[in-house]
């Protein structure tokens, strides 16, 4: 059983140190003790006994290290004392070790906060049940024109009752609600999601409080429920438990309160304040058009379906309803996304872009602090020769040079992590486009590639110049520190070579930030085609309870702008439903009145905005062919309108499409509108 006393001989010499050091020096000292007794017993004089016990016995010091090295901790006695070597060498060097530090600092900060964001967006599932079942079905367009392409009320209900890859599909719907103030409170818009009363079973959610949709809450002509979202629960109502139950004024109508969202459900972004039921706020003749495309739906895939086999099923699908309903933009086809995808598709190439560049960095980091390494070890090459002559392990010397870097390494890693936390901090804050903000955050998996990304570093930067450190020419290394601080040829090549791999990845880094920067230059001075210089917008909303008819809302739009232009300092002002430059909330199928009848089932389709008449001139529009709108035009039975050069090159080639006639609005009757003007183009 010597193991075993050799395993209490460790525990007690990692506890009791000192004194299990001074019973073995005590032990050693009885033994030579011994020995000179015996040899002064067989007729040896004190002097000689010595002598001659020393020559048999060894030397203590040896005989203390062979000790330890079978009972004591000697790899960890050996890094402690690295350690210690380590810090001692670079606190003499303040300014070489606060570079490096720095320079290591950046690489790791930049590369665990990009991590971190790809983790958290793009690699971290969705906090569902069952995440990888659920899909978004999108209509598309079977030559490839639109994929990711929103869905008509009728094709969700087809669907819906004729799928058998799926146990649930639901479909939601964003609008906005002007919520009333009570007490205090002002009013304010909030968003929200109308969605079919199955949405939370589908994604497996329950209520904090109170309890979710229904299916009898769900239907029209019932009382109008709301849910709200944690946040908006706890910033408006305090967290008052008491709000479930009462009623609450959405554009102007009393809704009562059913129930509290879980504080981490905030999909499909944080924007979302509240839900309520889709199939109580629209009319069921919306809901099974096939031409109305403005629903997103989400379903939840049978267990052993896969998303081909589903996509197959949906894609036979519409191909029948395009056959059954040919007129109008009816798509031929469906698209499937898993639901993590359709959330992030957008940002993922960017995303993992910024990390390899991040990636590019660390490494040029690594190359830097290598360099340095190298350069510090040619001007410590005496040192080294001389602990080399006097009998030190190159080994030794190598492992010093590790553990420096290694040290360098840590110091920089924490530093750098908090120049993560910093980084991710402000991505969370400031920019808002990036999917599923909310769930950004450090993990033990980033810590674990922080801790992984220190260590590799440390080894990456110590290892090229301990492992390129020669092992003889002693002499030669002690003769060419005398002549040089640059030290030898060997050196001088390996330096140059680490500063071409620098370079080189600079380059590339470069060339990326230049390409990047240039796109940046190049958005933020497009020409929108309008004035963007001391233009002022704001968004608004109107009550629909309390503005009912064109009439009143005409009178109340033509009122704000009055007072508008009588601010101080006001020269124009006008009314769009879209500003130039953002995204196209709207587009119309219409046919020319003019031209051939196109063929069955086909339509032509354009983006459109209402405006009123002062628009172009206050936003420096011109109308470069007939006129503007009138203040008579307005109201829902006003049929002038006004084109683009843009729809007039398309749709008009060779033509003066002033007087001409578009006939729109095919879903609710045809609406015959006169071509009174032609504007230039805006973005």
């Amino acid at each position: 059983m010597r193991w075993v006393e050799k395993l209490r001989m460790q525990y007690q010499m990692f506890l009791h140190r000192g004194r299990e050091a001074g019973r073995l020096n005590a032990e050693l000292e009885f033994h030579l003790e011994q020995q000179i007794a015996e040899n002064q017993a067989a007729g040896m004089s004190a002097e000689e006994a010595r002598q001659a016990a020393m020559r048999s016995f060894g030397n203590p010091a040896v005989l203390r290290e062979q000790a330890r090295e079978s009972w004591s901790w000697n790899g960890l006695e050996a890094l402690a004392r690295d350690v210690r070597i380590g810090t001692r060498t670079l606190l003499r060097s303040p300014g070489f070790a606060l570079t490096a530090i720095l320079v290591m600092a950046l690489g790791i900060g930049a590369n665990v906060a990009l991590f971190t964001l790809v983790r958290s967006v793009l690699l971290r599932p969705l906090p569902f049940a069952n995440a990888n079942q659920l899909v978004e079905v999108y209509e598309a367009d079977a030559h490839g024109a639109f994929q990711d392409n929103v869905v008509a009320g009728g094709s969700y209900s087809s669907w819906r009752d004729q799928s058998g890859s799926f146990s649930q599909l639901a479909i939601k719907q964003w609008r906005d609600y002007d919520l009333s103030g009570s007490g205090n409170q002002l009013p304010e818009v909030v968003g929200a999601q109308m969605a079919s009363w199955n949405i939370f079973p589908l994604l497996g959610v329950q209520a904090a409080r109170g309890r979710l949709f229904t299916a009898d809450d769900d239907q029209p002509g019932v009382n109008a429920t709301v849910v709200l979202s944690w946040g908006l629960w706890k910033r408006r109502y305090g967290g008052d438990p008491g709000i479930v139950g009462r009623s609450i004024l959405l554009d102007a109508r009393s809704y009562t309160v059913i129930g509290i969202l879980p504080a981490w459900f905030t999909w499909p972004n944080p924007s979302v304040q509240l839900w309520t039921p889709l199939y109580h706020e629209k009319s069921p003749e919306v809901m099974q058009m096939y031409v109305a495309h403005s629903f997103d739906v989400v379903g939840r895939l049978r267990p052993g379906v896969t998303l081909e086999q589903a996509s197959g099923e949906l894609n036979a699908m519409q191909r029948e309803i395009r056959r059954v309903h040919p007129d109008g933009p009816v798509h031929d086809a469906v698209n499937l996304r898993p639901l993590l995808d359709a959330q992030t598709h957008g940002v993922k190439t960017g995303l993992y872009a910024l990390l390899g560049a991040t990636g590019c960095l660390l490494l040029i980091a690594c190359l830097n602090i290598a360099n340095l390494l190298v350069a510090r070890a040619a001007a410590r090459g005496r040192e080294g020769a001389i602990r080399t002559a006097l009998g030190g392990s190159r080994m030794r010397l190598r492992r010093e040079q590790v553990v420096e870097s290694t040290l360098l390494a840590c110091a920089g890693g924490l530093l750098g992590l908090l120049v993560a936390d910093g980084i991710v901090h402000w991505l969370i804050s400031t920019r808002e486009e990036i999917p599923r903000a909310d769930a950004i955050h450090m993990d033990w998996v980033v810590i674990a590639f922080a801790l992984a990304a220190i260590l590799g570093c440390g080894l990456l930067a110590g290892l090229i110049p301990a492992l390129t450190s020669r092992d003889t020419q002693v002499l030669t290394a002690l003769q060419e520190s005398g002549r040089s601080h640059s030290g030898g040829r060997g050196r001088a090549r390996l330096r140059q070579t680490l500063l071409a791999l620098e370079v080189g990845l600079t380059v590339v880094l470069l060339i990326g930030a230049g390409l990047l920067l240039r796109s940046y230059w190049q958005l933020h001075s497009v020409n929108l085609g309008c004035a963007t210089s001391n233009v002022l917008t704001m968004e608004l909303h109107l009550p629909k309870s309390r503005y009912r008819t064109d009439v009143s809302r005409i009178a109340f739009f033509e009122q704000l702008t009055y007072q508008a232009r009588a601010l101080p300092g006001v020269a124009d002002a006008g009314l769009s439903t879209v500003l130039p430059g953002q995204e196209a909330r709207r587009d119309d199928v219409f046919i020319i009145s003019e031209h051939p009848a196109l063929a069955q089932g086909q339509v032509l389709d354009a983006q459109t905005r209402s405006v009123d008449p002062d628009y172009f001139r206050a936003m420096e529009i011109p109308i470069v062919e007939g006129r503007a709108l009138l203040p008579s035009e307005r109201g829902p039975d006003a049929q002038e309108v006004v084109v683009s050069q843009a729809f007039v090159r398309q749709f008009f080639p060779n033509e003066d499409p002033v007087g001409r006639h578009v006939v729109t609005d095919m879903m609710f009757g045809p609406m015959p509108l006169r071509i009174v003007g032609v504007a230039a183009d805006t973005r």
